[in-house]
């Protein structure tokens, strides 16, 4: 493995130089770096030089971001001709995307205020994460997306324990990843729609048509509810299948692929050429054809309902809290749950007895209708079962996991799991394919793990893995915990001389009577320092302590 570290003698003294000289340095070493041959690298090495790299391009850019706001705080984008600070970061610096640039650095970076003072980040955590290289430019915005949709009313300490939970994930996971674990921070902030509640989603709600251009096209842009975004997916996932309702096939197959002969279909499919956002073109475009030759009214489909799976825990039914997940990966509110339920043909996946749906088929090609509901109702069958993929159920094949089919493998529940279809086509039994199984006890019993076959005459396998995000609710508990104890530390034991405590001081038999003590807490960054003064008011001149003393007792009814 490549050591990208240098030793303490080797490192070249930068102290007296200026900030200039030592970018000028920086230039030079790229300029080296621009020159060393990778081809001598092994795999691992080029690997390590590549993410050593990475972290090294996110440290840059927060350095970049420091000078952005030290260009912000002297006000010079007017001084050399912008109108606005973007202006400038597109024009002077030439930054790309300077908007999303500087909403990144407004979350992170560390800015003045109106008095000098140093203000810390808006998101402490994620930008230590970003100062150390260990989260990159999308990690952040993903983050910072998540973290600003955080509803006004949640306390303080949880919005901190949130911060610090997506921005430790930002560290060890991908973007897509922290998409979906995000979603599940949220819900698990507000998981009965309290905070930000069905109207305020029904206030956002848009879907907006643009002009036409010189093309006679139209952009269409907007906001769907959580049940809209349900009800498009799944009608994507059978409508916008490969070789389906393709305007430019006469012999495609029209309506859902659900209905499509097969052997047509792969027919038809072979011949696309579409890309996925066409195929979702022209199965909107279908589908609002097929509903003005039936007539716009209450029909559904065959006189079914719409074809939405949905999986939510008892508790969570009962209790009418949290959060449902769609097999297109689409997390519902519990009352949108309850509420398409009663419009929608029940199905009812039994894993303690077997025996409402034909989940063992033994020597069968295929899986059943009910195996496949019953695998996504299952823990992690939300995705393809690959470690790092969300590709959603609505999406993927039944692979057999334990064994290939070809092989002797049976389809039973128990040695079936989720694979998108590229997933699928990486198993087999070469270098550098996939070897998976099903764990049958622990943590992740009934889970399929994955394992990059080894060269010829490697020493030790490669480690299993799992697609198998962590817990938010532990994960955010803990984080909590912690957030608590920092801003609220016990009270240290009182002592007989200690000087913060005047209450307890030896010497306060010498106040006055009319003296007062008044203690306050007062603000310090992320937590808080005590006060506590005696107040002695001024004595009037012709009015003696006693009588004073009288007068303010009187005024408490004392």
């Amino acid at each position: 493995m490549v050591d990208t570290t240098l030793p303490a003698d080797a490192l070249p003294d930068v102290s007296g130089l200026s900030t200039t000289q030592k970018l000028a340095l920086a230039h030079t070493l790229m300029d080296e770096l621009a020159t060393d041959d990778l081809t001598g690298l092994s795999n691992d090495d080029l690997v390590t030089v590549a993410q050593s790299t990475e972290q090294l391009i996110t440290r840059v850019t927060v350095q970049g971001d420091r000078q952005i706001v030290e260009f912000s705080d002297r006000h010079l984008a007017r001084e050399y001709g912008f109108g606005s600070i973007t202006d400038a970061m597109i024009g002077l610096l030439r930054i790309s995307e300077p908007w999303r640039r500087w909403k990144q650095l407004k979350a992170t970076a560390t800015f003045h205020t109106f008095t000098g003072e140093v203000a810390a980040p808006k998101y402490p955590a994620l930008a230590d994460a970003m100062a150390s290289g260990a989260a990159g430019s999308s990690h952040a915005a993903v983050v910072i997306d998540v973290l600003d949709r955080i509803p006004a009313a949640v306390p303080f300490d949880e919005k901190m324990s949130a911060e610090a939970t997506m921005a430790g994930f930002a560290r060890t996971h991908t973007p897509s990843d922290l998409r979906i674990l995000g979603a599940r921070v949220l819900a698990h902030l507000d998981p009965d729609g309290q905070l930000t509640d069905d109207s305020d989603r029904q206030r956002r709600r848009q879907i907006r048509i643009g002009r036409q251009d010189a093309q006679k096209m139209s952009g269409l842009s907007g906001q769907m509810t959580p049940t809209l975004t349900a009800h498009l997916e799944a009608v994507l996932a059978m409508w916008a299948a490969p070789g389906m309702n393709n305007p430019a096939d006469p012999e495609s197959p029209t309506g859902s692929r659900e209905d499509a002969d097969p052997d047509a279909l792969a027919v038809a499919a072979s011949r696309d050429r579409r890309d996925q956002v066409q195929r979702n073109h022209d199965a909107l475009e279908a589908v609002l054809r097929a509903g003005l030759d039936v007539g716009l009214g209450p029909q559904s489909h065959r006189g079914l309902p719409p074809h939405l799976i949905i999986k939510a825990t008892l508790s969570e039914l009962i209790a009418q809290t949290g959060m449902g997940v769609s097999a297109t990966g689409t997390l519902l509110p519990i009352t949108d749950v309850i509420a398409l339920a009663a419009q929608c043909q029940p199905w009812l996946a039994v894993f303690d007895d077997h025996t409402n749906l034909p989940l063992y088929l033994g020597r069968a090609r295929l899986a059943s209708q009910g195996q496949r509901i019953a695998l996504f109702a299952k823990d992690g069958g939300e995705y393809c079962s690959f470690p790092g993929c969300t590709q959603p159920a609505a999406h993927v094949e039944i692979h057999h996991a334990t064994k290939d089919h070809a092989k002797g493998g049976l389809t039973n529940i128990g040695d079936l799991a989720p694979a998108c279809g590229k997933h699928n086509r990486m198993v087999g039994d070469k270098p550098g394919q996939f070897t998976t199984g099903i764990y049958r006890d622990g943590p992740w019993a009934g889970r399929c793990w994955w394992r990059k076959n080894t060269p010829v005459g490697a020493a030790t396998p490669n480690p299993k893995r799992t697609n198998a995000l962590p817990d938010v609710g532990t994960t955010f508990r803990a984080t909590l915990d912690k957030v608590r104890a920092d801003l609220h530390p016990p009270p240290d034991p009182p002592q007989a001389d200690a000087d913060t405590d005047l209450a307890e001081r030896d010497d306060r038999g010498s106040m006055l009577p009319t003296d007062r003590i008044r203690r306050s807490r007062i603000p310090l960054g992320h937590g808080y320092y005590d006060l506590v003064e005696i107040l002695t008011p001024d004595p009037s001149p012709d009015s003696p302590i006693e009588t004073r003393l009288a007068h303010l007792l009187g005024d408490r009814g004392l």
